[in-house]
């Protein structure tokens, strides 16, 4: 159900100033005061934020103007470093102009890029996905430069290192220019190029035919009992007032947990199924051909070993080993999960054999009467204010922050809000980052952090501070009516503000290193870690307070339900998942694979005996595989894994240890993308990384 989204793949204060780290009724009141303060004082005129040269409101012309300013600039570097004799080259004359063209320039960059994200004027919005396409294709000439791989390679052989950071830095440099195939000969260099331009295309098209489907299955009422009347409201109808069901993933899902009619989920479970079976199983056949290829022409053996060298797995066998250890710990727990299940479909539609299409039904079914759950109820909990104030007090105290809000700053609109960040003992600047979390139109629909602005450590030793930028959709308060956040909200805040966190405190040297410029194996582990507070009942309650009467928190017994519900057959979701990054895996690490087949073997075996629904081709509707996550979709549970190993080790008896806070913060988010991630988790453990906790943490939740 990806595919739309694939078309398109963030204590101690001084008390006179505005510092949101207070919860319960004191919050409210300093938020209240603050945006009072707010309304007199952005009368005046703004100003930039201190040591951040992102531009945050430019005009359509503005935009276009620095992009091509951002070329000439890039060009006139790049003509330089190129122009250096071999027999002269040094760190200094051909890597650092690079490295300082990559700090101030990725600032520029972003003003030119994010705007797509949030204005609400088109013409803006126009202007800058027509300058990110300009930029974009400058960076692919630049990384097809020849004479700069030249110099920059006789640097990388000369073995003059700064610093093991500027080492890896250049060893970065050079693998990105081999990437591009600069170390082969021109004909197979014009082949890469080729085949990654087949493979753009083919992505593309794979997800195009998903979106373009418009397939649909009629159904009368009684055939869609048990889904909400808002929800019938919402179909469309033939002549004969039957219903239309499309395949679009918000009907699916809706009729797969709701809808009490076994035949109807089936019927929408095998539609979906085998979306675009034929069309898109020649597609991703030709696109694992050429993926292989491309992967060979670069010097590995299968696409797999290319795409898992930069990560921390590092090859195709580790995943195997890491998703084959995960799916045999879990096998007892989702069997009893399984069983569970099947008693309760026996009970309710008597022997018809249970399925694949019965997962989500029985799921919310059990969890319906295992849990007194009122979600509605729950919500009025979590104002957002408070929940917001909530946070900044968990990570002010956890790793040693101070926030702070900047009133007259230039922003892109009235809702958006600037924090400074700063080091709570030595009072240091550690960078900004701006809230843009209410609902409008033309804005980027989904909750997200970008980097608005690397760190970096000049040539002259100054250095450039991070700014970040989190994106929300929440509805703003009317009057009499605050503005309340679902418990998913109240989550997706903290993984995202973990982002924010990760993006401010990197300490890299090198712009290329810094805040969410890591590893991509690595880079969601942070923001997951920060995701178990929201199940904690200590942390709830700081976020917490009915918003009639904020003084009184979330109940004990709703904070322990929530906990319990969190992993509540996660073991066979888990499964389902790892069917498919097995599967992924081996078409990506194997020739003359036959799709439909290894699906069919595959699905019984991982999902405990339950078969594929007959005349469906998952793969054919799994875009994952197709664009974005090839070859690393097992990126997600690996990430959830190593967080709930830290969460286990580190933090579990200690939710605001200050001193753990401190040493993650010091020696895991510092650090960033300049050294290797596992020998930073190794480092931060004391030993290796474990599954053993996330193993636990499913069982210890069990029903």
């Amino acid at each position: 159900m990806e595919s739309e989204r694939n078309s398109e793949k963030m204590s101690k204060q001084k008390r006179e100033r505005n510092v949101l780290a207070f919860t319960g009724a004191t919050a409210l009141a300093v938020i209240a005061v603050n945006f009072a303060i707010t309304a007199f004082k952005r009368r005046h005129k703004k100003k930039d934020l201190q040591g951040s040269i992102v531009r945050v409101n430019l005009s359509a012309s503005e935009i276009l103007k620095l992009a091509d300013k951002i070329v000439s600039k890039s060009k006139e570097v790049h003509d330089a470093v190129a122009s250096v004799p071999l027999d002269k080259v040094t760190f200094m004359n051909v890597i650092s102009p690079l490295a300082e063209l990559e700090a101030q320039q990725f600032p520029l960059v972003q003003s030119c890029v994010f705007p797509k994200l949030v204005c609400t004027s088109d013409d803006v919005r126009k202007a800058s996905a027509e300058a990110e396409r300009k930029i974009d294709a400058h960076m692919l000439s630049c990384s097809n430069r020849e004479d700069v791989y030249r110099v920059v390679k006789a640097v990388a052989a000369k073995g003059e290192w700064v610093s093991p950071e500027a080492k890896r830095y250049i060893q970065s440099l050079v693998r990105d220019f081999e990437g591009s195939g600069l170390n082969l000969t021109i004909s197979k260099r014009e082949e890469v190029q080729r085949l990654r331009d087949q493979i753009d295309e083919l992505s593309l098209q794979y997800v195009r035919n998903l979106n373009d489907d418009k397939t649909f299955l009629l159904f009368s009422e009684a055939d869609l009992l048990g889904l909400p009347p808002e929800f019938l409201k919402s179909l469309d109808k033939a002549e004969n007032g039957i219903f239309k069901v499309t395949l679009k993933s918000h009907h699916v899902a809706a009729v797969l947990e709701l809808c009490k009619v076994g035949r109807t989920r089936r019927l929408v479970a095998v539609a979906y199924g085998k979306r675009c079976g034929g069309i898109n199983l020649s597609v991703l056949e030709s696109l694992v051909e050429l993926r292989h290829k491309f992967g060979r022409l670069l010097g590995y053996s299968n696409y797999a070993d290319y795409a898992l060298d930069l990560r921390m797995a590092k090859s195709s066998s580790k995943v195997f080993e890491f998703l084959e250890e995960i799916s045999a710990s879990l096998t007892d727990l989702a069997s009893r999960e399984l069983m569970m299940l099947k008693d309760l479909k026996r009970k309710e539609e008597g022997e018809l054999p249970f399925g694949i299409e019965d997962l989500l039904y029985y799921i919310r079914r059990v969890e319906e009467l295992q849990f007194d759950l009122d979600f509605g109820a729950v919500k009025q909990y979590f104002p957002v204010n408070l929940v917001l104030s909530g946070i900044f007090k968990v990570f002010q105290d956890l790793f040693g922050l101070r926030f702070e809000e900047v009133l007259d700053a230039v922003v892109w609109h009235s809702d958006v809000r600037v924090f400074s960040v700063f080091d709570l003992s030595s009072n240091d600047l550690l960078g900004y980052f701006y809230l843009d979390i209410y609902k409008r139109e033309g804005k980027y629909v989904h909750t997200c952090v970008v980097a608005l602005q690397n760190g970096a450590l000049s040539s002259t030793g100054a250095r450039q501070i991070p700014v970040a930028l989190l994106i929300s959709q929440i509805q703003k308060d009317i009057v009499g009516h605050p503005s309340l956040l679902r418990f998913s909200e109240v989550v997706n805040f903290f993984h995202e503000f973990g982002h924010v966190v990760q993006q401010i405190c990197n300490r890299a040297s090198f712009a290329r290193f810094s805040g969410l410029r890591v590893d991509p194996d690595f880079v969601e582990i942070p923001a997951q870690l920060l995701e178990n507070w929201c199940y904690e009942s200590f942390s709830l309650k700081l976020i917490s307070g009915f918003h009639q009467d904020i003084t009184t928190p979330i109940k004990d017994e709703i904070c322990k339900l929530l906990k319990r519900r969190r992993y509540a057959f996660s073991a066979l979701k888990l499964k389902q998942e790892i069917l498919y990054c097995i599967f992924d895996q081996i078409i990506h690490s194997a020739d003359n694979v036959d799709i439909v087949e290894l699906f069919k073997h595959l699905h019984p075996k991982v999902m405990l005996g339950l078969p594929m629904l007959e005349g469906t081709n998952p793969a054919s509707c799994f875009p994952r595989s197709a664009i974005g996550f090839e070859s690393a979709c097992y990126s997600r549970i690996w990430s959830e894994v190593f967080a709930a190993d830290i969460f286990a080790c580190k933090f579990r008896d200690g939710l605001l240890n200050q001193r753990v806070g401190m040493q993650f913060r010091n020696n895991v988010l510092a650090p960033g993308g300049s050294k290797e991630p596992i020998e930073i988790l190794s480092d931060f453990l004391g030993r290796e990384p474990s599954i053993q906790a996330f193993v636990d943490s499913r069982a210890e939740c069990s029903l």
